[in-house]
């Protein structure tokens, strides 16, 4: 998606400096989250951004209703502006940028965490803590999915450490050692 990143790379930096100049990055950092979950959440909501059919006026009114109230100012003028110039198809691509610039720029290492079923609010404290140690930081930002595919437990991935503590791991691992006994 180099394509894309190229295209994510000027909004966010640009997103990115007026947040720091407003002293709202934190808050937009979590803003940022929570637009990427409706996004990733609503193929509709998707659908309907990225059509060619919509004019920009209209998905403007559309997202005024859905998040002009719940975000800042300055992200609701990004999103204007993204609908004006027929970018929103680079939507995720630049919320995700604006994170990664976020978190380099503040030193928070980001975890990603898969784990076979959601995780109860102790398990995420607790699990917090462990990545903190490995990262041996506090500044930890952790991306949590459900991959039901693990069958049981979860894959940490920190930077390129990758801790597989699933069950389905476990099961990966003991077929190569069988196989290699054979």
């Amino acid at each position: 998606m180099p394509l894309l990143n190229s295209l994510a790379t000027p909004y966010a930096e640009a997103l990115l400096q007026v947040t720091e100049a407003r002293g709202e990055s934190e808050t937009v950092a979590d803003q940022c989250k929570q637009l990427l979950a409706i996004w990733n959440d609503s193929q509709d909501f998707r659908d309907a951004m990225v059509s060619p059919v919509l004019e920009p006026d209209a998905k403007k009114q559309a997202l005024k209703a859905l998040v002009g109230e719940q975000v800042t100012p300055s992200v609701f003028n990004l999103l204007k502006v993204l609908a004006d110039r027929q970018r929103l198809i680079a939507f995720d691509a630049v919320m995700l940028r604006y994170l990664e610039l976020y978190r380099e720029q503040q030193g928070i290492t980001l975890a990603q965490v898969r784990s076979a079923q959601a995780l109860s609010e102790e398990q995420q404290a607790a699990l917090s803590k462990k990545v903190q140690a490995m990262a041996g930081t506090n500044k930890v930002d952790i991306d949590l999915s459900v991959d039901p595919s693990l069958i049981g437990g979860f894959v940490v991935s920190l930077g390129s450490q990758v801790i597989d503590a699933s069950l389905s791991g476990q099961v990966r691992r003991l077929g190569l050692a069988l196989a290699k006994a054979s």
